[in-house]
């Protein structure tokens, strides 16, 4: 856990802290973010729950994890001027984006909707959903927020050879969901191993030949993500050179976000939609 946390402290800074009041007892700042100046901590907990986010206007989804939530209160004495929710958002929006994740939705209007905003962020490690909101103070100056973070486990997929080669005598292709790095075509350690099991049902069916075919969600330009398709099914086509598998057995398309299996409206259909597909040639 400390190595989690000495990580996440340099990963996402937003603005150094003044304490000048004493955090309720037994809390502390999740390792995801640090402070704004001059705000204490009033309450805090920790457990696996629910968290309803806002994901537009219109729509909300409730997603489960290890549920944290912070409530900072805003030191009047400190001689400094309070923020604006305005404020407060985007220096978080600012740092998230700043490290590969996305604003999903937020309202900084105090005439509109609930003040609140909706982030992902995607590492290695987890997948954290952040939401901000209960703002208490005026539309110019808070004197309380309420911080939630959820993590999640990411998406991961074991299969194995066989499993592969029995899917595409069946259909003839697989779906198999690899995790790269948010917006890149880098592979995370986590997904390794399915692609050496890609190789090795290669090398024990020494006649197929396949179609590697990249997919993403809807989220991004078309351009965007037809690059980015097609940059991922390279990726793993390399991978499988460097395994020893004869590059005339492989191609590599991308798709982009034209052929979803899933509903690009919820982040499940999303995830389920960013995949890569091996096509029996």
């Amino acid at each position: 856990m400390n190595k989690i946390i000495i990580a996440f402290a340099v990963l996402i800074s937003i603005k150094s802290l003044t304490f000048a009041q004493n955090d309720a007892e037994g809390c502390k700042d999740h390792p995801l973010f640090t402070r704004l100046s001059n705000f204490y901590i009033s309450e805090c907990s920790q457990n696996y729950n629910e968290l309803t986010l806002r994901i537009n206007s219109e729509k909300t989804e409730n997603k489960e994890g290890n549920l944290f939530t912070i409530t900072y209160y805003f030191n009047s004495d400190a001689g400094e001027k309070a923020k604006s929710p305005f404020q407060i958002i985007k220096n978080y929006e600012n740092a998230i984006n700043k490290n590969g994740g996305k604003m999903i939705y937020k309202n900084t209007d105090p005439l509109g909707a609930e003040l609140e905003a909706t982030f992902h962020l995607s590492t290695k490690e987890k997948d954290y959903w952040v939401k901000i909101g209960s703002f208490g103070g005026t539309a110019n100056e808070v004197e309380h927020y309420s911080l939630y973070i959820l993590e999640m486990e990411p998406m991961k997929q074991e299969i194995q050879a066989s499993e592969m080669m029995d899917a595409l005598t069946k259909d003839g292709f697989i779906a198999l969901y690899i995790n790269f790095e948010t917006g890149k075509a880098d592979i995370k350690p986590e997904s390794e191993e399915i692609v050496n099991q890609i190789a090795e049902m290669l090398k024990q069916n020494s006649n197929l030949k396949i179609s590697i075919e990249g997919h993403t969600d809807n989220v991004g330009s078309d351009a965007s993500n037809q690059t980015l398709s097609e940059n991922r099914a390279k990726t793993v086509l390399t991978e499988l050179v460097k395994l020893g598998i004869n590059k005339s057995r492989l191609t590599s398309k991308g798709w982009g976000a034209s052929k979803p299996i899933e509903d690009n409206r919820t982040e499940e259909g999303r995830a389920k939609n960013r995949r890569v597909e091996i096509v029996k040639i």
